[in-house]
């Protein structure tokens, strides 16, 4: 990949609109302060007793405590989200400028130094709120950083971010990813400053493609059009576990995406995969990932169908694996779909133990944050007693190092690895 000067940038900063020079001053309820003193990032709407003023998107709200109106903590002010301050900084004041970020991007990279290396250059450099940057996620593909933004109060700090970004990581490229709710704003908030989704800030991807190396195997991922950032570095961990594990075996990878499980798989000596997912560009890229890896079309049989309907086919041409490994995406994004998440997971538990063989491995994962780890692993235990399988556990993981919990709506991903018998 040739080097882009890090000075060519796409856009101009000025473009982009100031915070308000004056901050707001708030003040919130007692169980609200407690919350803040305990590190947690997030204040509601309903917890501000006072505010001084309306204020944009962007502004700074400096929250001070109730008894002594001393500083408390101070936040990006969102007018337009249920969390109305997303917390930068606690318990001590502190300028938000330049070198705020950049120490704070320094002290991010600093956690990651065990994975950054030549064995691996793809990983998520910024995660949110744990990181210190709430509502915000910065993903490393080699010499490519992508952001994403989650809300549209970043917006007017992106003059201080960008110059931060570059003062304290070496990168070549930059790629800006948005939202769904920012992409669907219908204030047109983005828009209105010329920012899009899939827009280079510094550099030139042209395609979009770029390519980068996990545990020493090598990916490609759509930084520009790719689900999330285009690629799920959260899982990096479970694939080493399923590398580890797929010798001789025949696999099957569902909800496969653009093939992480399948490539891991087959550099852990599997004789096959079945990859199910309902994306064909995904699986096109699946394609591309596993003959850049050495292996040949012939290893990997691609399906392009819902995961759902494919496992049904999969078990009505009585196939059997020795490995299924399911990696579904978050069924849980609110309260009110709770109920049929849980459904969705005993269906997939179900499905899968139909289509393992006797002492076969099943490798169930979930991204809802609104199911407890938990209660995941009890249904995925329940859901195969009912069915009249024993699972023996291998093993339970969680968060890897570049997904560090800060806070406990941050923790979101369990797998459970276990070997099937019937009962």
């Amino acid at each position: 990949m040739a080097r882009i000067p890090r000075t060519q940038a796409m856009m101009d900063l000025d473009k982009l609109p100031h915070r308000a020079e004056k901050n707001i001053a708030m003040r919130v309820k007692p169980a609200a302060e407690r919350a803040l003193r305990q590190g947690h990032p997030w204040v509601f709407e309903d917890a501000i007793v006072k505010q001084s003023h309306l204020g944009s998107s962007g502004d700074l709200a400096v929250i001070y405590d109730r008894e002594k109106n001393n500083f408390l903590a101070v936040g990006l002010y969102d007018p337009l989200s249920p969390i109305r301050v997303k917390v930068l900084h606690a318990l001590q004041p502190m300028r938000i400028n330049q070198g705020f970020f950049a120490e704070k991007l320094r002290a991010a990279q600093a956690k990651r130094q065990p994975l950054i290396g030549k064995e691996t250059t793809g990983f998520r450099l910024v995660y949110g709120e744990s990181d210190g940057f709430p509502a915000l996620v910065l993903d490393r593909y080699g010499d490519t950083l992508a952001l994403k933004l989650y809300t549209s109060a970043w917006i007017p700090h992106l003059r201080a971010l960008i110059p931060a970004l570059q003062e304290s990581i070496i990168f070549d490229e930059l790629v800006l990813r948005l939202s769904r709710t920012l992409q669907k704003d219908q204030l047109n908030v983005a828009t209105l400053y010329g920012l899009r989704d899939g827009q280079w800030l510094i550099g030139d991807g042209e395609s979009g493609k770029t390519q980068f190396v996990e545990n020493g195997l090598l990916f490609e991922a759509d930084v520009v059009k790719g689900h999330k950032t285009g690629f799920f570095f959260d899982q990096r961990d479970n694939r080493q576990r399923v590398r580890e594990l797929a010798e001789g075996r025949r696999v099957l990878d569902v909800f496969c995406y653009t093939g992480g499980f399948t490539v891991y798989a087959l550099a852990g000596g599997a004789r096959s995969v079945t990859a199910l997912d309902a994306s064909e560009p995904a699986l096109e890229t699946l394609k591309v990932n596993v003959t850049n890896n050495g292996f040949t079309a012939d290893k990997v049989d691609v399906s392009a169908s819902d995961a759902f309907a494919g496992m049904r086919q999969l078990i009505a041409s009585k196939r059997k694996f020795n490995m299924v490994v399911v990696d579904p995406p978050a069924f849980a994004n609110s309260r009110a779909s709770m109920r049929n998440a849980v459904l969705a997971y005993r269906r997939l538990v179900e499905m899968a133990l139909r289509l393992l063989t006797d002492e076969g491995l099943l490798v169930m994962a979930s991204c809802s944050s609104r199911i407890s780890a938990d209660m995941f692993f009890q249904l995925v235990t329940r859901s195969a007693t009912v069915a009249g399988y024993k699972l023996d556990e291998i093993e339970r993981s969680g968060h890897a190092l570049d997904h560090p919990v800060g806070f406990p709506e941050a923790e979101y991903l369990k797998a459970l690895f276990a070997r099937v018998r019937q009962q």
